[in-house]
């Protein structure tokens, strides 16, 4: 379960039962005891429902692309000396081109290299698809 719905689920099982079981004369005005039977019910039961509901899946990162793996490039990429975008930029592959991985990647940038050439360098994985998925 998402962390918001838990957290909103606790404030608003307080504020059910603080209607419930509070006086009535509590509520008339803003005060510090009304603040702290909000703040106070919202955490416990927030920490309650932490931890008796089923935590939401974490995704797992994609492993990095097996070398010689072949990718198509979606639309014009820089391919750049090294990674990240203040490298310096070595070429422009067209949209189309196909490249194969090396192995090297750090986050989304992988070093590749343009298939049927000697040309290599680093371009953002995120502008690249498996030859076989549909664009």
């Amino acid at each position: 379960m998402t962390p918001w719905l838990v957290w909103t689920g606790a404030l608003a099982a307080t504020l059910v039962l603080a209607a419930w079981c509070t006086p009535r004369a509590w509520w008339r005005r803003p005060n510090l005891r009304a603040l702290a039977v909000v703040a106070g019910g919202t955490l416990g039961f927030g920490l309650l429902f932490s931890t008796l509901l089923p935590a939401a899946p974490v995704p797992v990162a994609a492993a990095a692309p097996a070398a010689g793996a072949r990718y198509r490039v979606v639309d014009d990429l820089n391919l750049r000396a090294d990674r990240g975008v203040r490298a310096a930029r070595m070429r422009v592959l067209p949209a189309g081109t196909i490249v194969r991985t090396t192995g090297a990647t750090d986050g989304d940038w992988w070093r590749v290299r343009v298939e049927g050439s000697d040309v290599e360098g680093w371009a953002s994985s995120l502008w690249l698809r498996r030859t076989d998925e549909r664009h």
